[in-house]
């Protein structure tokens, strides 16, 4: 004859399988997500942010930034100006060379 379970014992064990249906549920989630962002990514990845056209990478004192041939645009990543600065020596001079290439 089975033993029926007691009140407690199903609260736990339907406590542990929401738990377990929880997880999986922000998992699957979390793995969307990221589908979505590499979908993202994959789309402007290289693509000009003001006029959509691809971006080619330029060599500016031996740091590579993008720049845009359509709208002239000159696309920085994080730390590149500090180092452009760094190697140029003045904050100044460091605008000036970067408009030279505009013309």
């Amino acid at each position: 004859m089975p033993i029926k379970p007691s009140e407690k014992e199903e609260e736990y064990f339907l406590k542990l399988e929401a738990t377990r249906l929880k997880k999986i549920a922000e998992e699957r989630d979390k793995e969307m997500k990221k589908k979505e962002r590499d979908e993202i990514k994959q789309l402007h990845w290289m693509r000009c942010p003001k006029c959509g056209q691809h971006l080619e990478t330029i060599n500016i004192h031996h740091v590579e930034v993008d720049r845009c041939f359509h709208c002239n645009g000159i696309w920085l990543d994080e730390g590149e100006l500090e180092k452009i600065s760094s190697v140029e020596g003045n904050k100044k001079n460091t605008i000036s060379s970067i408009l030279k290439i505009f013309k």
